[in-house]
């Protein structure tokens, strides 16, 4: 019931957060966003205080009432100063915002709760502006610590130029006292929020290129190599069969189409068995079973991956009308397995295992999945299997192969 109260209220602030923007990087959007909320709330706590001092009657109190309006219209303009330059909304509502402070005080006295909303510069201009415009930023709290100094000490009650009763004086300094409190509340919240929201785009997107184990131990110790070893895993090297020829004939948007549904249905296979998708490479597919968590049943988990791989190209050829079939090679033993690189970093795999699953991919059929001695020895009672006979593999020798055709 809660939830649903407040969501006209978060569309709302939502939308007024995405004025001015629109050309701006996602992290200075990111930023500007809550300048556009803050101001919105000013906009709206101001407005109010006109409206209920007009309300009163008291004629004495109009050019109270006409700052309020005044600061209200023009921190409205702040999220169209966003199109002169990324600073020039802050700094409006800053000038506006203190100027207007000192204005209330003069007319009330330092009681009037007016001083007390300098207080909000102490947070503030950190959200606004950001902490790596330190010399700004601390331009911005000295000047309200002064200000509000300034205000305190200047304006004592008697020197006040409207003799409000005290309850009046009372019900603004509370007034004063709420906003305060809740502006900075609010802006700390909706950026924080942003933060996680930030922080759980970044985390997706690293968990599309990294394994979830290896994530976490990045998060646990960030400047951790990672570097395993395994003892015992396997690898799957797949290529599609006359890609290259039939892409000639599709055109770009059609081959991109068609390449990006057979990776997609791929992904979907590796992370319905277990396995770890490792890369792509042009139509080429690379997956690992048993790291970076090791399994007992590694390569039956990547047999059934196999299996279901090239059905699902059939599947696909059948439905685009399209020739084209895969060729698998599956390999086991031990390995290693690691992140590399500084920029566009990647997680791979390396070890005899991953050569040879490669050259058995390469002398495979279209349609046929080649094994190697200790992919035979793990399914051989489990799944259906074809001798190929002895062939001779580049950098290995002649070796006895094996088709996988199916479960047992």
């Amino acid at each position: 019931m809660i939830r649903q109260s407040v969501r006209p209220i978060r569309a709302v602030f939502g939308a007024i957060s995405r004025i001015g923007i629109k050309d701006y990087p996602p992290d200075t959007q990111r930023r500007l966003k809550i300048v556009n909320v803050f101001s919105a709330l000013v906009v709206m706590t101001t407005f109010i205080y006109a409206i209920q001092l007009w309300l009163s009657g008291d004629k004495s109190m109009m050019p109270v009432v006409l700052i309020n309006l005044g600061l209200a219209i023009i921190v409205s303009f702040v999220p169209l100063m966003h199109r002169i330059n990324e600073m020039a909304g802050g700094l409006l509502l800053v000038v506006a915002e203190f100027t207007a402070l000192i204005g209330f005080t003069s007319y009330f006295g330092r009681l009037g709760g007016a001083p007390l909303q300098y207080v909000v510069a102490a947070a503030a201009p950190f959200v606004i502006f950001e902490a790596r415009r330190f010399w700004l930023v601390f331009a911005i709290v000295t000047a309200a610590l002064v200000l509000h100094l300034v205000a305190w000490f200047q304006f004592p009650m008697e020197a006040a130029r409207l003799h409000a009763e005290a309850g009046v004086i009372n019900s603004l300094y509370v007034q004063g006292a709420i906003t305060t409190f809740g502006l900075i509340a609010a802006c700390v919240y909706y950026a924080f929020g942003l933060v996680e929201t930030a922080k759980a785009e970044t985390e997706t997107v690293l968990r599309n290129v990294l394994p979830d184990d290896v994530v976490e131990r990045l998060k646990a110790a960030p400047g951790e190599r990672i570097a395993d070893g395994f003892s015992d895993a396997s690898v799957l090297f797949a290529d599609i069969s006359g890609f290259v020829r039939m892409a000639r004939g599709l055109g770009p948007e059609r081959t991109v189409a068609l390449l990006n549904r057979l990776v997609s249905e791929f992904d979907a296979l590796a992370e319905l068995h277990g396995v770890e998708k490792i890369k792509t490479i042009g139509d080429a597919y690379m997956v690992a079973s048993g790291v970076p968590i090791p399994r007992a049943d590694h390569v039956q988990a990547l047999a059934a991956m196999a299996l279901d791989l090239v059905a699902t190209v059939h599947k696909i050829s059948v439905a685009e009308d399209v020739p084209i079939s895969v060729r698998v090679g599956m390999a086991a033993g031990p390995m290693m397995a690691g992140v590399i690189g500084k920029n566009k970093f990647s997680y791979d795999v390396w070890g005899d295992p991953v050569n040879l699953a490669s050259r058995l991919e390469q002398s495979s059929e279209p349609g046929r999945i080649t094994i190697c001695p200790d992919c035979f020895a793990a399914l051989n009672s489990t799944f259906v299997l074809e001798p190929r006979g002895s062939i001779d593999i580049k950098g290995v020798g002649r070796q006895d192969v094996w088709f996988l055709n199916g479960r047992r």
